[in-house]
């Protein structure tokens, strides 16, 4: 317990507080309104899901190796965090598990990596959902994604 005699210093009243509180022209602060963000759209991709042609090299890459395809998107989208070997012997195990019975497990795991491809860029989802895409045309999206990153300045290559 406290003294009679003595208050805390919490308690006591002193003049800046009085003067404070009987100035009239002490507004509170106001803070401004929040400003909206624009809304944020989609782009088009720099080619086409059939656009193969465009890039024989890419193509028959994909076509004949798929899990080295992969495994450089999967690395430029990782930012080196993965070695592009991993990603795709990792890949190459998953195909081989889906011919033997494990259907879409390889669809799942390249699907997620057009998924992140598109909202780094900002990209539209088309012709339909990444899932959809990667199950029907999995050497297709792969080729495409290839050559996004490759429009985008990534030197695949290396």
């Amino acid at each position: 317990m406290y003294n009679s005699g003595m208050c805390p210093p919490y308690f006591q009243t002193n003049q800046y507080n009085n003067a404070h509180h009987q100035d009239q022209s002490y507004q509170p602060y106001v803070y401004p309104p929040i400003m909206q963000l624009p809304e944020v759209t989609t782009g088009p991709w720099s080619t086409g899901l059939c656009d193969c042609p465009e890039d024989c090299r890419s193509c028959w890459l994909t076509m004949f190796c798929p899990c080295v395809t992969f495994g450089r998107v999967s690395e430029a989208l990782d930012y080196g965090t993965v070695p592009c070997v991993v990603s795709g012997s990792l890949y190459l195990m998953l195909m081989v598990a889906s011919l033997l019975g494990c259907f879409c497990v390889c669809t799942y795991y390249s699907c997620f990596y057009r998924t992140k491809l598109r909202q780094q860029y900002m990209l539209e989802e088309q012709p339909c959902n990444d899932f959809l895409v990667h199950f029907v045309c999995e050497f297709c999206a792969l080729c495409q994604e290839y050559r996004e990153l490759q429009n985008r300045g990534y030197l695949m290559s290396l």
